[in-house]
């Protein structure tokens, strides 16, 4: 409604914007508004405040919102923040009511004010020379303003002074330093700039001559200070590709930890190139989290580093409320809340432990807070009981868990049920204004006590002691309390009672009754005078008083005089008030009189009755009147006319009449008037009863007396009219989720008033209880629904015995809240209407499951779960949300789980199940009134994932230079195992030189393994690893190569004798440990391998010799034997090795010492011609200077195992890749060395059988600097002093290593030492078993057995 104030009880949002607005940009981010507001008669309820409102004008569809409370002083000022910088917006600004939105201002354009610019982008280097190199960027993506141009500057790194600036132009994007010295890091920025200043500046570090690689990948991550929010990571960086790293960005599987799990990005942090450690800030507490990150320079990205351990953040409050809180009136006394529950995401703890927590209090009395708790999590509804009637209340929820209460939800209001007030008007008082009128003023009913809106006042008042029943005057409104009840008789006691009414019904009436007199008037002229007594010169006069004496009578006054005189001569006497009769004397005979008689009160002579009288004594009783006729015109509901024709007065005039009244069938007949004038021939009957019939007579009464009644009219039947009162006790209730049952009592049939035709039901849709005004509960426009019912034949009896009928309304609208009211009607009209019943309609629970459910694995630890909804008409009302059950097959009762789904979405991924599983899942829908069926289960299987760790992992027959590890199966294999990895290393390097052994074994029934090539006193670190489709996660556990603390000393004086057939070893036993010796075992090395190995096993201590056969031994091999000491405490030191005995009768020529000695020489001569033409070479090239560090060398073994048992290592295709950096002290290049990594080796350098058996995989060898990154070192690299142990010097004087590599066929007939291992039984030495392991250890194999795998030898 434009221009004028909406109608009462209706809502309305303003109809004008607010006027003078004006939006100015402050600075970069921030406009600030100024405005009136719209004038009042627009804002058409209560001003709830304003909106400050800002878009992107190319974006308009991105709006920033403001809400700005109303300040009713002056001119209105608010902001908006955060906005872009130097951004056209458009803003404007409206005002709002409780209903809703008013128009907006006319938009104005705003520019956001000009700022410094953002980082640029795309920082790199090209033609990276020993003098120059060219920097390339690109524009920031914040410019933040026009461009001015960029600022370049460089330094060498850590020399501020050395710093130089350029200034170039905006369009130029690229810049060529020149003036660098060689090998000279420098430090390089570049930023952009506009008139508001230079931006952020974008650095990274480069060599000059060097150009920069890809960085590697961080390692080593630390996962501290873990809070619910945070953590700290520290890690070691990795390669920095010759460059200042830029960014390091930290990756995260949150909450599903697996492989097939999505890494998201949690946290970047820029120009911290030295960082090693990173806090990690917004996480969600009492989440699992598990972390990788990786280092970005200008080349590109590193690889992701390998993943952190697996952590959960501790507990926090919760972080949000419930959410969709809603109130709905439930009764006159309590309210519903519903809300959605809070998803599993956010409990930010243990979820047994979450709750919800009730607070509410009335609006006008926000000291006074109740609360009520809630400790399920899932639920979703609470009834809030004993409240107030239509008392407005605030609520608002906050969630809690273990560790303390969320944030408070946004209050909510609700009201309680509209009734009738509870207490009555307070203050009534009555005071008489004049003989008619008495004015009634009253104050308004206790605010508590109204239980509704007030709609207005009743005043009930009757005549004391005159009036059966009390009249009623009704005041509208609640702003009017006071009332003039006028039409009053005079001087009259009247009881008055005034109550309030809502529209639920009447209020209590005022107590105690008010009594009020009318003020006293003239009175009314006395009654039934008649001349009892004529004679023919006196008369008596008799009379009764005032029908309304309208005072207190003092007194009365006869004037009578001849009729044929003068009209003024009368002659007149007054008497007192208790005379009731009167005798005139001295009057002529056979004369007509007039009498007049007036009564008198204090406010004068009242109006007089006048009667003729003849002195004469010839009279007699009048005749009765006669042609008695009621006309049907002038028959109404509640009245009729009555007509007659008088009959003979009997020479005596008549007086009055009376009329008499008898209702039909069986009435009484009742005087309705015995004062109806004499010269009446009509009159009113009034106060009947509709469509009743009555019978009517009618007597005539002269100064004689009466005359008999006249003859009974016909029956006469007043009209039909509208019920005198509405159906009672009506009940609505729900019957379905769109219907419900309307139940009732009929009226009395007294108050019918004619023939009931039926009733009508009047209904109408409630809108949704918020805002705080009253008149919030009823629509805008409520238009009310009608259905008519017949009372023959549209209604049902319930039972028997009752008068209830019912009827069912259909059609409705779910969850919609209706108002219904009853009428009775008839042909004239519809009774007034019974007080307002409300109903909630479309509570029911779904009435089917979900359809076509389909599970479909994703990964090894999700299934995605997609079906359709209920079908529409089974839903019952909006679905909230879905449950899904799922259980492994075979064991619903043990692991069966509920996820709850508070979204209508049907679709949903099942994570951490269990790998390679069959899944069942059932689904059902729920709304607000419950939860529907359970679907029929549907099954699913998850996919093979990686297998768990080994059960255990255990060391046995620890020597100096060999061991036997084991291992068990994995508890959860989830899927088929397909093989293990073997990785072992030593935890500091030996002799410079760090080696890395990977064996792969195939298959899961080998589940151990013997290695070999152990260094004395050193700890090595293992790790087991198995495999289905992927590799697991490992087991660890360190172990330290013999000999064993309290182990016995090494065996002395060890000497072989050979024969022609046989070998003898012989010894003397060494020092005794700290217990007892328990027994020996005998290792050899064969000149072709290098490696020491179990020989002979659990030879007795009694033995100091043990022979063997020369047919065991391979021929043209020589063997070197040594004898270990073995007690309780492990394997001790071994003997000297004895000397070289060789399994041939003759040695042949090449093995003599002087073609050894030749061929050593020449060899050496040949080295140092190779090793003179690198260096004359590498003077040509440049190098980078690099930081001094002693070289560790890495080198990575691989092997791989069949399951057809132990073998010795074969070496197929072996690489050996090196790459070391040298550098002098004096700075200057030296010369490069050879690398082994540009040697190749055939598989016939090293024996290709051993034991039988032979290795299907090759195994690589890498060496690497431990100080560097994982990636290569190139040949540019240098290092401050030579090593002390180079790789060349290494294989040149070991010919153990010489020999081994030597090319020469395989040998015919190897040693088979499981023949000679099998054969011995005796003690074994305890086995050692980590704390890492779990279950068994390793047991030797016995008889018939091959002998474990030994692992490749160390280059040490």
């Amino acid at each position: 409604m434009v221009g004028g104030t909406p109608p009462p009880g209706t809502l309305a949002v303003p109809t004008a914007p607010p006027q003078n607005v004006q939006a100015e940009a402050v600075n970069s981010t921030t406009v600030q508004f100024l405005w009136n507001p719209p004038p009042q008669q627009f804002v058409n309820g209560i001003n709830q405040g304003y909106k400050l409102l800002a878009w992107p004008s190319d974006v308009p569809e991105a709006v920033t919102v403001v809400t700005i409370a109303p300040d009713f002083h002056g001119i209105h000022h608010g902001y908006i923040t955060n906005l872009k910088k130097f951004t056209a917006y458009f803003t404007s600004v409206l005002c709002f009511t409780t209903p809703g939105d008013g128009p907006p201002s006319t938009p104005q354009l705003v520019w956001t004010h000009e700022d410094k610019p953002g980082a640029v982008g795309h920082l790199s280097f090209t033609e990276i020379l020993d003098t120059s190199l060219k920097v390339s960027w690109q524009e920031p993506l914040e410019k933040n303003g026009i461009l001015t141009g960029y600022r370049i500057s460089w330094e060498v790194y850590g020399k501020n002074d050395s710093r130089l600036t350029h200034t170039l132009n905006s369009m130029t994007h690229e810049y060529k330093i020149r003036g660098l010295s060689s090998l000279t890091t420098y430090t390089i920025e570049v930023a952009a700039v506009t008139a508001a200043g230079v931006g952020l500046a974008t650095s990274s570090t480069i060599s000059s001559g060097v150009p920069p690689d890809l960085p590697g990948a961080p390692s080593n991550l630390v996962i501290s200070n873990i809070s619910p929010r945070s953590a700290t990571l520290q890690f070691r960086p990795g390669y920095n590709g010759k460059t200042s790293i830029s960014r390091w960005i930290v990756e995260g599987q949150v909450g599903a930890i697996g492989d097939e799990e999505e890494w998201v990005c949690l946290y970047e942090e820029e120009n911290e190139p030295d960082a090693q450690t990173l806090e990690i800030p917004n996480l969600t507490p009492y989440t699992h989290y598990r972390f990788r990150m990786r280092q970005v320079n200008i080349v590109g990205s590193s690889p992701f580093s390998p993943s952190s351990r697996v952590i959960q953040t501790l507990q926090a409050p919760p972080d949000v409320a419930p959410t969709s809180i809603t109130v709905r009136t439930a009764s006159e006394t309590s309210l519903l809340l519903r809300w959605v529950p809070l998803p599993d995401s956010q409990y930010n703890g243990n979820p047994e432990s979450v709750g919800y927590r009730v607070k509410y209090w009335r609006s006008d009395l926000p000291f006074t807070a109740l609360a009520q708790v809630v400790n399920d999590r899932l639920e979703r509804e609470l009834t809030i009981e004993e409240l107030e009637e239509w008392t407005e209340y605030e609520l608002q929820m906050q969630a809690f868990n273990a560790i303390g209460a969320g944030p408070w939800s946004e209050v909510v209001r609700g009201r309680t049920r509209e009734s009738v007030p509870s207490a009555a008007p307070e203050n009534v008082s009555a005071e008489a204004v004049s003989s008619t009128q008495i004015l009634l003023t009253w104050a308004s009913v206790p605010e508590q006590d109204q239980n509704g809106l007030i709609l207005g006042y009743k005043i009930l008042y009757r005549a004391k002691d005159l009036d059966p029943e009390p009249r009623t005057h009704i005041v509208r409104g609640n702003h009017t309390q006071s009332a003039l009840l006028a039409g009053l008789r005079k001087f009259v006691l009247y009881e008055l009672q005034v109550l309030a009414f809502t529209r639920i019904g009447n209020g209590v009436s005022s107590s105690p009754v008010i009594l009020e007199r009318t003020k006293d008037d003239a009175p009314g002229p006395p009654v039934r005078l008649v001349f009892p007594e004529v004679r023919l010169t006196s008369v008596r006069i008799v009379w009764q008083p005032p029908e309304e004496p309208n005072g207190v009578i003092l007194g009365y006054q006869i004037a009578y005089r001849l009729a044929s005189s003068r009209p003024h001569t009368f002659t007149t006497v007054e008497v007192g008030a208790t005379v009731r009769q009167f005798t005139a004397t001295d009057l002529a005979p056979e004369s007509a009189y007039i009498f007049r008689l007036s009564a008198k009160t204090r406010q004068g002579w009242g109006e007089p009755l006048e009667a003729t009288v003849i002195t004469t004594e010839k009279r007699e009783r009048p005749a009765p009147p006669r042609e008695l006729q009621v006309p049907q015109v002038e028959v109404t509901a509640r009245s009729l006319q009555l007509q007659w024709v008088p009959g003979s007065d009997g020479a005596s005039p008549i007086r009055y009449f009376t009329v008499q009244v008898r209702e039909l069938p069986g009435g009484e007949w009742q005087t309705y008037s015995s004062s109806i004038s004499h010269e009446a021939t009509a009159c009113a009957v009034e106060r009947l009863r509709p469509f009743t019939s009555y019978k009517l007579r009618l007597k005539a009464t002269n100064d004689i007396g009466d005359s008999d009644f006249s003859s009974e009219t016909e029956a006469v039947t007043t009209l039909q009219d509208v019920p005198g009162e509405p159906p009672g006790s009506v009940s609505a209730t729900p019957h379905t989720t769109s219907s419900v049952l309307i139940q009732w009592q009929p009226p009395r049939d007294e108050s019918l008033n004619g023939l009931l035709q039926g009733y009508r039901i009047y209904y109408r849709e409630l809108e949704s209880e918020v805002g705080a005004s009253p008149e919030a509960k009823t629509l805008k426009s409520p238009s009310a629904l009608r259905a008519e019912l017949t009372a023959q034949s549209s209604f049902k009896t319930v039972n028997s015995s009752s008068r209830l009928t019912t009827y069912e309304l259909t059609h409705l609208k779910k969850y919609r809240r209706y108002e219904v009211i009853m009428t009775a009607y008839n042909i004239i009209g519809e009774s007034p209407a019974s007080v307002p019943v409300e109903v909630f309609v479309g509570e029911a629970a779904p009435a089917m499951a979900p359809q076509n459910i389909q599970v479909t694995p994703l990964t090894a630890s999700q299934l995605e779960v997609t079906w359709d909804p209920p079908p529409p008409e089974s839903q019952n009302g909006n679905i909230q949300g879905y449950k899904i059950y799922y259980w492994e097959a075979g064991s619903q009762n043990e692991t069966e789980k509920m996820k709850v789904l508070f979204l209508p979405e049907p679709a949903v991924k099942l994570k951490n199940l269990t790998s390679h599983t069959k899944y069942l899942v059932s689904i059902s829908a729920f709304n607000a009134a419950g939860d529907g069926p359970k679907s029929d289960p549907r099954q699913g299987r998850t996919h093979q994932a990686a297998p768990g760790a080994p059960s255990f992992l255990a060391f046995s027959e620890i020597t100096s230079t060999t061991l036997n590890v084991s291992w068990g199966e994995p508890v959860a294999a989830n899927g088929i195992l397909q093989g293990y990895r073997v990785v072992y290393e030593p935890l500091a390097p030996v002799q410079g030189v760090s080696k890395v052994v990977t064996v792969d074994v195939k298959g899961n029934r080998q589940r151990w393994l013997k290695v070999r090539d152990l260094t004395k006193g050193v700890t090595y670190f293992f790790r087991v690893q198995a495999r289905t489709i992927a590799y697991g996660p490992e087991r660890q556990a360190n172990v330290t190569a013999g000999p064993a603390e309290g182990s016995p000393g090494s065996p002395r004086d060890v000497s072989v004798t050979k024969s022609a057939s046989d070998l003898t070893l012989q010894w003397m036993e060494g020092s005794a440990g700290s217990t007892p010796t328990t027994g020996f075992v005998i290792e050899a090395r064969p000149s072709d391998e290098g490696l020491w190995d179990m020989f002979v096993k659990d030879i007795p201590r009694s033995s100091t010799s043990y022979t063997v056969s020369l047919d065991k031994l391979r021929q043209g091999v020589t063997y070197e034997f040594r004898v270990v000491a073995i007690n309780k405490a492990g394997y001790g030191e071994p003997s000297r090795p004895s000397p070289a005995v060789s399994a041939k009768v003759e040695a042949p020529f090449y093995e003599e010492w002087w073609f050894l000695l030749v061929m050593a020489l020449s060899s050496l001569i040949i080295i140092l011609l190779v090793v003179f033409a690198l260096v004359l070479h590498g003077q040509n090239k440049k190098y980078k200077s690099c930081g001094a560090g002693k070289s560790i060398s890495n080198m990575e073994e691989s092997v791989t195992l069949d399951n057809g048992g132990f073998a010795a290592l074969e070496l197929n295709s072996r690489h050996l890749n090196v790459k070391s950096t040298f550098l002098k002290k004096n700075g200057t290049r030296s010369p490069p060395r050879p690398s082994p990594g540009g040697l190749r080796y055939s598989d016939e350098d090293i024996c290709n059988k051993y034991n039988g058996a032979v290795l299907t995989e090759s195994m690589s060898l890498k060496e690497k600097s431990e100080g560097a990154s994982e990636s290569e070192a190139s040949d540019s690299d240098y290092e401050d002093t030579l090593p002390k142990h180079s790789f060349v010097n290494h294989y040149m004087s070991d010919p153990t290593y010489y020999n081994s590599w030597k090319r020469r066929p395989p040998a015919a007939a190897p040693l088979r030492y499981e023949a000679v291992a099998g054969a011995e039984t005796g003690q074994h030495p305890p086995p050692v078993i980590t704390t890492q392991s779990a279950g068994g250890v390793y047991t030797p194999a016995g008889p018939g057995t091959r002998t474990p795998l030994t692992g490749f030898s160390s280059f040490v």
